[in-house]
């Protein structure tokens, strides 16, 4: 008995010099080995709080000319749709390709008005009330001076349809051959290229995919007319 008593008295003292190691597990050996720490994030990390990549944009607002039909046509409502690409992406500075469509709708002089002004004459006759529809490729640059706010340029170019209205039959003999003594402008049988550029302000929400900006586009279309728009848009970045 007393040997018995003598082997358990030694067992009892050995627990303590047994190394922790060797009898603890942690949470982690369980699963297969300890996991790596999550790494902290620095005081001085930046967090923009912004989403860039592929994006759709509206835009609607005010379109005027400003060369030969400013007289002529009134200032009216501009309307554009946009899809785009953040292909370079930096805190202070961002750049993109867009491909933009425009349409235009004015309302204009008669063409009673404008042959009473003397339009087959100078060579500014146009049928009056407009829609023109516009094909872009853009390139837009922005600085960032703060963390929701973005300054930036864009410009690019592509095409402008201003289509004929009124019934073709009725153009001929009514218009051109009547009013406008048998002078026949080109403006609605032709596509015209066009360039165009301007500012863009842009302020992005605290619902991060989503912003908001104006943006002031001067165009030139060859063989019509220069203009601008000035429009408001709303932003989506998927």
């Amino acid at each position: 008995m007393s040997s018995r008593f003598a082997l358990a008295l030694v067992a009892l003292l050995a627990i303590p010099l047994v190394p922790t190691d060797a009898v603890a597990q942690t949470y982690e050996d369980l699963d297969g080995g300890e996991q790596p720490r999550k790494k902290k994030a620095k005081k001085n990390d930046v967090v923009r709080e912004i989403v860039k990549g592929t994006y759709a944009k509206a835009n609607v607002g005010a379109g005027m000319y400003l060369g030969q039909f400013g007289s002529i046509v009134s200032p009216g409502t501009s309307l554009g749709m946009t899809v785009g690409q953040d292909f370079l992406d930096h805190e202070k500075k961002s750049m993109a390709w867009e491909v933009a469509f425009f349409q235009g709708i004015n309302n204009g002089a008669t063409f009673q008005e404008q042959a009473e002004l003397g339009c087959f004459q100078t060579g500014t006759c146009i049928q009056g009330d407009l829609r023109t529809y516009t094909i872009l490729g853009l390139v837009e640059f922005s600085l960032y001076p703060t963390r929701r706010i973005g300054l930036g340029l864009r410009a690019g170019g592509g095409v402008m349809f201003a289509p004929l209205l009124m019934n073709e039959e009725a153009y001929q003999t009514d218009v051109v051959q009547d009013a406008w003594q048998g002078f026949q402008p080109t403006y609605h049988e032709q596509p015209h290229p066009v360039v165009m550029g301007g500012p863009t302000f842009e302020y992005y929400t605290k619902l991060s995919h989503f912003s908001l900006g104006i943006d002031t586009d001067i165009f030139y279309a060859v063989n019509f007319d220069l203009g601008m728009n000035i429009t408001g848009s709303m932003k989506y970045t998927f």
